[in-house]
């Protein structure tokens, strides 16, 4: 039988907090706790960053404990610094290296970001990734909403990803895209209730402890805005690369220009814009109709110089294969809705940043 949550708490309380005193559970230390239906373990450890080197030794003592409970089927425990200060990610015991860094195996990251949500920016991260993988790229996907992560639902994957030494996570995969997801580690309907440094630790993790392969591109789905994620990105991997998705609504252009504007303080190159919901074609009479506007954002791209990589248009069939597991570029492959998206895949390719 799978361990309860009780039974887990239960273990905690008798680990004692070298800093604090008492237990790392009565303590605060132990953060987020989640006990799934296998019994795998999941919680984060939010420390002071002083004390790194005695909490390190205290999360190797929770997890042999917990392994050693009848019933833990797995554990995964993410070590983070609660100042803004501190290191992002404090699981490793070296120091970490200064600068962007690559990732392990993966030649180009693009960034699909948005300065608002609701603009279709997940939809366009996964139509475009399964796109790429059918010009025969090697494609990864990461889906760094942390707060509200739907990559799992609009790529069909379901299930925990494994950890075969307790060190690397093994991500998933469907429709030739390799993908993680914090979605994949949590209940469908358990919020996510981390603060700043507690994210940034998460998106290190899934950047750099996942065995991603070898591939040509890794698209990183951003929540959106201009918030810890995004600048945690910037900072810590070599990105080649940002497109913005944007609504050609006057509200989301103000909010668009945000997160361009944020790139270029990171010093993060801007690939191009795609207008999403650009149009509307009525099923039943044919009529044409601009619900968000239109053109916005082909007019903000030729201020900025830089590329309008697709007008998608606001589309049932988009929407319904999204929430079926299987994206328009592979459900219907050959359908006018999926042409928008293989151009953009073919322009990136061209430009050779995938």
């Amino acid at each position: 039988m799978p361990a309860s949550r009780e039974t887990v708490q239960t273990v905690l309380k008798n680990i004692a907090d070298p800093v604090a005193g008492g237990d790392i559970l009565s303590s605060g230390v132990v953060r987020a706790l989640n006990v799934d239906e296998a019994g795998a373990v999941r919680f984060v450890m939010e420390i002071p960053p002083s004390a790194s080197t005695a909490y390190t030794k205290i999360k190797d003592e929770a997890e042999a404990a917990l392994k050693a409970t009848e019933g833990v089927t797995g554990v995964s425990i993410v070590m983070t610094g609660h100042t803004e200060k501190a290191p992002p990610e404090l699981r490793t015991r070296k120091a970490e290296p200064q600068g962007p860094q690559k990732i392990p195996g993966v030649n180009h990251i693009i960034a699909i970001a948005s300065g608002k949500g609701g603009v279709g920016k997940s939809t366009v991260s996964s139509n475009l990734a399964c796109a790429l993988a059918q010009q025969g790229r090697r494609v990864g996907l990461l889906d760094a909403d942390v707060y509200g992560p739907s990559q799992p639902r609009m790529l069909g994957v379901s299930g925990r990803p494994a950890s075969p030494d307790g060190k690397t996570i093994l991500p998933l995969r469907n429709h030739g895209v390799t993908m993680m997801s914090i979605g994949l580690m949590t209940n469908d309907d358990q919020a996510v209730v981390w603060r700043g440094p507690m994210l940034m630790g998460a998106l290190q993790q899934m950047m750099m402890q996942v065995q991603w392969g070898a591939l040509d591109v890794l698209l990183v789905d951003l929540p959106p805005g201009t918030g810890d994620v995004q600048m945690t990105l910037s900072q810590k991997a070599q990105v080649d690369g940002a497109i913005v998705v944007s609504t050609p609504q006057d509200v989301a252009l103000l909010d668009a220009r945000k997160g361009i504007d944020m790139f270029k303080q990171l010093n993060v190159p801007l690939l191009g814009m795609i207008e999403n919901m650009s149009t509307h074609i009525c099923s039943a009479c044919g009529h044409e109709e601009h619900v968000f506007g239109h053109g916005g954002v082909a007019s903000e791209a030729a201020k900025l110089g830089v590329p309008l990589l697709a007008e998608i248009p606001l589309d049932l069939q988009i929407r319904l294969a999204s929430d079926g597991g299987a994206p328009i570029v592979v459900s219907q492959p050959d359908s006018g809705q999926a042409k928008a998206f293989h151009d953009v895949a073919a322009a990136l390719v061209a430009k050779g940043v995938a």
